[in-house]
């Protein structure tokens, strides 16, 4: 417990790091490069097994492939 209660307060450095005011959002930022895509893809994959699936059932067919 020790170690917890005494360890360097790194509040002073998330403020330097996230609230520089360069005018620029996070996801704008270098990491954005590789998040943003990442994000879109599993957003638009999950819509469309959505989207799939509803149809589906809709068409009473109660499982991803096949007829039942």
């Amino acid at each position: 417990m020790a170690g917890w209660v005494y360890r360097e307060n790194r509040v002073p450095h998330y403020q330097r790091e996230f609230q520089k005011h360069d005018g620029l959002r996070v996801w704008q930022k270098a990491r954005g490069r590789y998040l943003v895509p990442m994000f879109q893809t599993m957003l638009f994959t999950s819509f469309g097994a959505s989207m799939y699936m509803m149809c589906r059932m809709v068409l009473g067919h109660k499982t991803w492939f096949g007829k039942n």
